[in-house]
């Protein structure tokens, strides 16, 4: 989302924040709407950029709004999947190829917040959230891991303990680490966590280059309205049933963990030992 919308948005100033039309769910809105117009328009959004699952753009003012698509939501300059969903418009000053940038949320999972400085450490800060997936060496892993019976594949949906990865995402990780995602963490060997950390950001780069997935519900859509890719990369996620691409021996079987679905090869990614590491 943030590399679909940064070249679009970056340096433009904010003309209207409007509250779209929607008889859905309402999403989450901090502080009031009538605050965040007030501290908004006519301010330029001087960086747009990532934080975990967040997608953040940063005010001349040194406010910043903090969006949390979560399950549903999306970020658009295009045609939105349904009108009915949209929740945001933010209206730029001047001439561009896209004069509004909207936030749709089909399921009303999402937040939009506008945060002081003070508040931004504290919600975007280590207090709130680990480390960026995409920046985590085994040392971390280690970290992460070191003493915490969890299994594997519940930790790494903690953004807590690790920020950014998604359920989608950990299912492939895992697959291609060849750990079993009841494993608790503790019992992970160094060797099995180096994999882990390689994967891991292996997974997420490709996935970014694929600019996402489009899930069987047809959720996920890019900036432009358009499907991503990184579906048609799955080796386990959504393939129950099918023989696995890896050993091609076994077929793929799903769990429910947390209440997410959880796809893995009995082959490849065996059953832990009770022993620990």
């Amino acid at each position: 989302m943030v590399r679909g919308i940064r070249p679009h948005v970056e340096g433009r100033k904010i003309r209207r924040l409007l509250r779209c039309p929607c008889e859905r769910k309402p999403i989450l809105l901090e502080p009031d709407f009538e605050q965040m117009v007030a501290r908004a328009e006519g301010r330029k959004i001087v960086r747009v950029w990532r934080r975990a699952k967040r997608v953040v753009l940063s005010l001349d003012s040194d406010d910043a709004f903090v969006i949390e698509p979560r399950m549903t939501g999306l970020m658009l300059l295009e045609d939105p999947p349904s009108v009915g969903h949209l929740r945001l418009e933010w209206q730029f000053a001047g001439r561009s190829s896209y004069r509004s940038v909207w936030f749709w949320d089909r399921r009303g999972l999402g937040t939009v917040r506008l945060l002081d400085p003070r508040q931004q450490d504290e919600v975007l800060g280590p207090g709130n959230l680990g480390p960026d997936a995409l920046e985590t060496t085994v040392s971390d892993w280690d970290a992460i891991c070191h003493k915490s019976p969890t299994p594997i594949k519940v930790l790494m949906l903690n953004q807590k303990k690790v920020a950014g990865i998604g359920n989608l995402y950990a299912s492939e990780i895992l697959h291609l680490s060849r750990i079993h995602p009841e494993t608790p963490a503790r019992n992970i060997s160094r060797q099995k966590l180096q994999r882990l950390a390689e994967n891991t950001v292996a997974v997420l780069e490709l996935a970014i280059r694929y600019e996402g997935a489009a899930l069987s519900d047809g959720t996920y859509r890019n900036a432009l309205n358009k499907a991503g890719g990184y579906q048609n990369a799955h080796r386990v996620y959504d393939r129950e049933g099918e023989q696995c691409p890896t050993c091609r021996r076994s077929l793929i079987v799903r769990i429910v963990q947390s209440q997410r679905s959880t796809f893995f090869c009995r082959s490849c990614q065996p059953k832990p030992r009770a022993s620990r590491r």
